[in-house]
């Protein structure tokens, strides 16, 4: 389908100058853009592959002379990666998902569908499960018993959602993530090694050899509106109370939620990070790939954690982190330097002697 340029700036809150009606089919980098599609240049250093490519109109940066770079028209905005969310989001039309229930899909006579809802082939849908208006459910996904999914949801393929999880509205799942498996969580008749270690930092003591009893986790899971899970995430039940995903918050691929876990809102969790049981995240916190959070611990609002940071203790609202163990980032940046001079350090005490 085609979009007029004066439609895409309107949709984007932006301004255009040249021909409104002109239309795209697509958008492209500079260099590979044919004529109908919308080059992204929006930065002056993409200006030489306007030259390479073919398009004819392009998003491009404050104060550009689109005339000379030979566009028939522009639209120009003032935050270029913001812009990309509106475009994209214009341009995507989602999974191509039948309207209706397939007839391959397997659900229960109790379960109520909401109006709109599109559910795909191999579906299956548990005993009073109710899945809200217009949500999109792709092949193979299972959705079990007393399970609540929110209006507008769409969830890709393969993904599991265990029973009794809570999922507010404009939920998103992509494939393969697991939402309210069991916590894990055992426990030895009597101390166990891990026990003493914990709290003497070094020793086991005098623990007997024993076999690990499972803990059953009869909490549930709850989500909240507007979140995002990634790709083969897991989040775990509550052993009693419900593990909870605030509203707003986006998981990235291969994200671990562990048991009891509290995470506020409009947090943003890249790949990879492990979250261990109990930990509780405030609000608008950033963890950046392979991070690890000990359990039982707090993580405060608006803190932010480099990539690889380990936290193993509290921390205070505001902090920016990086490292293992973590510590603030600039003491983090210091220590690295200390420790490439280490080597120099060592010959010139050695030249000393």
């Amino acid at each position: 389908m085609g979009y007029k340029i004066s439609d895409i700036a309107t949709a984007l809150g932006a301004r255009f100058e040249g021909d409104g009606a002109f239309e795209v089919s697509s958008a492209s980098e500079p260099q590979t853009a044919t004529s109908d599609a919308l080059a992204l240049a929006m930065d002056e250093k993409y200006a030489p592959g306007l030259a390479q490519g073919a398009a004819q109109a392009a998003i491009l940066w404050d104060g550009a002379d689109w005339s000379s770079l030979g566009l028939k028209s522009a639209i120009f905005v003032p935050r270029p990666r913001y812009a990309m969310s509106g475009l994209t989001s214009l341009m995507d039309p989602g999974p191509d998902i039948d309207a209706g229930i397939h007839p391959t899909a397997l659900v229960h006579e109790t379960a109520r569908i909401g109006d709109g809802a599109a559910i795909g082939p191999f579906v299956v849908i548990g005993k009073r499960a109710t899945i809200g208006a217009n949500a999109r459910i792709a092949s193979h996904a299972s959705i079990a018993e007393g399970s609540t999914i929110g209006d507008n949801a769409l969830i890709l393929q393969g993904v599991r959602i265990g029973h009794h999880v809570k999922i507010g509205a404009n939920f998103i799942a992509q494939p393969g993530c697991v939402i309210g498996s069991d916590g894990f969580s055992f426990v030895t008749p009597e101390k166990s090694g891990v026990e003493n270690v914990r709290k003497s930092l070094g020793s086991q003591g005098e623990a007997a050899q024993q076999s690990w009893t499972r803990i059953h986790s009869i909490g549930a899971v709850t989500i909240g509106d507007n979140v995002e899970i990634g790709a083969n995430s897991a989040i775990d039940r509550g052993t009693i109370r419900a593990t909870s995903i605030g509203n707003g918050t986006k998981l990235d691929n291969l994200v671990h939620v562990g048991h009891n876990v509290q995470i506020g809102e409009d947090c943003l969790i890249c790949g990879q990070v492990g979250i261990a049981g109990s930990a509780r995240i405030g609000n608008r916190v950033v963890m950046a790939g392979q991070c690890g959070v000990n359990d039982n611990i707090f993580v405060g609002d608006d803190v932010i954690a480099g990539g690889a940071t380990k936290i193993f203790t509290n921390a205070p609202a505001g902090r920016v982190l990086l490292g293992y163990p973590a510590v603030k980032m600039e003491t983090h940046i210091e220590m690295q330097k200390a420790a490439r001079r280490l080597p120099r350090f060592m010959k010139s005490m050695q030249r000393e002697k």
